[in-house]
């Protein structure tokens, strides 16, 4: 199963404080280009180096702040497959599913459910609250964020979902040997990591209950489904659409949207709650439905049991 394909004795969890570290680094690396874009535009301008998230993101261009922003995730995601394959010696397939191949069915599955529920979103709330959306479509910047999104947020969320519910569910696990303890952890910390957030800033902490329940959302379907698929799909969908649809300038993501929210956010129903208590459960519905999930409370709450024959599977011999 998933979580059983990283335990090993070796795999003791110095190891993956020493690989998150080595991830970290890598991403900071990743991020200079950007930094130095804000220098270089500055010495030419004479204008001072932006010190805010939101100053920084208008400084240059729009896309090419983005693509900048993104690059970095190119950095840590191939420096997380270096840790798992030559540290850890794992194959890539191993922190990804339990299959013999990923399912890229499923992940495509996801991706437009989530996607499809977005762009319908959207349009509902431009139809009923048209004075918090402003039209903001310009063709050339809006076709360079499409190519941007549709090619960096990939990697971007492809590099959360392995460190998440890959790489820390299953070093979690190894420390544990059980699967309560992995999925709490991971929501957590995945929910935790966006505190810097500027959307954190604008509407208070009380939108981390959003944020640690995607992450509990995301850890139950990789769980459930014993693999990653659904949940890459997922997140993918999520922040493409969401960059492409909407900006705002509270956003993380400052981008040449179709739209522009002008409204004063707000921490409400529809932000948390909505999201967090209704629409995550349906997704789980539907997933289980089409998936034939059972065994609920062995697959979340369950001990790990020793499995040292599952290192002898044939596909985790492959680091492809």
């Amino acid at each position: 199963m998933f979580l059983e394909q990283g335990i090993k004795k070796e795999n003791f969890f110095g190891k993956y404080l020493l690989g998150s570290f080595l991830v970290f680094i890598a991403s900071q690396i990743g991020s200079l280009p950007f930094v130095f874009g804000l220098g270089i535009k500055a010495f030419l301008t004479k204008e001072a180096i932006p010190t805010t998230n939101q100053s920084a993101m208008n400084f240059l261009d729009k896309n090419l702040s983005l693509f900048l922003i993104l690059f970095m995730f190119v950095f840590a995601l191939g420096t997380l497959f270096l840790v798992i394959v030559k540290y850890h010696k794992q194959s890539i397939l191993s922190v990804t599913t339990a299959r013999s191949k990923i399912d890229w069915n499923r992940v495509l599955f996801s991706f437009s459910l989530w996607g499809i529920f977005t762009i319908a979103s959207v349009i509902l709330s431009f139809y009923f609250l048209p004075e918090e959306l402003v039209w903001n479509f310009k063709p050339l910047p809006f076709l360079i964020l499409c190519i941007i999104s549709f090619v960096m947020l990939p990697i971007q969320t492809s590099t959360e979902e392995y460190i998440f519910r890959g790489y820390l569910m299953q070093g979690f696990a190894n420390l544990s040997k059980n699967r309560w303890f992995p999925l709490l952890m991971t929501s957590v910390l995945f929910g935790t990591m966006h505190i810097f957030n500027p959307e954190i800033e604008k509407m208070g902490y009380l939108l981390l209950i959003y944020y640690i329940g995607t992450g509990l959302f995301l850890g139950i379907i990789t769980l459930m489904d014993d693999g990653m698929e659904l949940a890459l799909g997922f997140h993918a969908a999520n922040n493409i659409f969401g960059a492409i649809l909407v900006t705002s300038e509270w956003s993380v993501f400052q981008t040449s949207a179709l739209f522009t929210q002008v409204s004063e956010p707000e921490v409400g129903f529809d932000t948390v709650y909505l999201p967090v208590f209704v629409l995550f459960p349906i997704l789980i519905f539907i997933f289980s439905k089409k998936y034939n999930w059972s065994d609920w409370k062995e697959k979340l709450t369950g001990k790990i049991h020793d499995t040292n024959t599952i290192q002898t599977d044939t596909h985790d011999k492959s680091y492809l």
